[in-house]
């Protein structure tokens, strides 16, 4: 079986890298786990259209 969660390696400009890191924080999620939500939010946006 595939795991459910894949591993990538990205490059990211480091200004927006800290403006991430502190949201997460504040919404007391993992880095990884916040990117995903904004991810999945962003996509969710196309499908609404």
């Amino acid at each position: 079986m595939k795991p459910l969660k894949e591993k990538i390696s990205i490059t990211i400009d480091s200004d927006l890298l800290e403006k991430l890191k502190a949201e997460a924080e504040k919404d007391d999620r993992s880095l990884s786990q916040f990117i995903n939500l904004i991810l999945r939010k962003y996509l969710k946006s196309f499908a609404e259209d």
